[in-house]
């Protein structure tokens, strides 16, 4: 396990208000997999977590938001909580980074309420995945197929719903970036795995 993900890097999206959990557990899970895990954020310097119900722990930013290439990650982890992904998607910047991994076919794992980010980025429609139950109406609308699932994948895209998935979410996250780029397009074949 510790081999599966080496020489490869991951971005993870953030903004203040990120649940705690559904940063540094996948985080830790990339890096004993082997993978180079960067914070990427708007802000400059720290970034402060969310716990539950108040402010959690803050983490060091490796790459600005402004000066981040996508070009130069293999795969993008998108924490959830409900303030990270609410600023992430009214971020220009934020949205054509993300934009970025979706075109050139990427994996990404979003969790929670990240798919909002994704939404905005326009990367849901026609794809089969799973969030906050609060956010199914959202992806419908946005054309996703939303499923009450603790994981989904589809083609490349690992998506769960709550702190509790992320033992699953993590184990299918390093899979799916393992593989590496997949298909884009309407042509590409569809790959669909649902944990219930």
């Amino acid at each position: 396990m510790a081999e599966q993900l080496r020489n490869k890097r991951v971005a993870a999206l953030v903004e203040n208000g990120f649940e705690q959990s559904e940063l540094l557990e996948p985080k830790k899970a990339l890096e004993d997999a082997g993978a180079k895990v960067d914070i990427v954020s708007p802000q400059s310097f720290r970034v402060k977590g969310w716990q539950h119900d108040d402010w959690g722990q803050g983490v060091s930013v490796d790459h600005h938001l402004e000066s981040a290439n996508a070009d130069d990650y293999d795969a993008l982890l998108l924490p959830g909580g409900v303030m990270n992904p609410d600023k992430l998607r009214m971020n220009p910047g934020a949205v054509r980074f993300v934009k970025s991994f979706v075109d050139a076919g990427k994996p990404i794992a979003a969790i929670c309420h990240a798919p909002w980010t994704l939404i905005e980025a326009g990367a849901v429609k026609g794809r089969r995945m799973t969030s906050w139950p609060s956010l199914a109406n959202d992806l419908r609308n946005a054309g996703a197929q939303w499923v009450d699932a603790e994981c989904v994948v589809d083609n490349g895209l690992v998506t769960s719903r709550k702190p509790d998935d992320i033992p699953a979410f993590n184990r299918k996250m390093i899979e799916e970036f393992a593989e590496g780029q997949h298909a884009v397009g309407a042509g590409a074949a569809r790959t669909s795995d649902v944990r219930r």
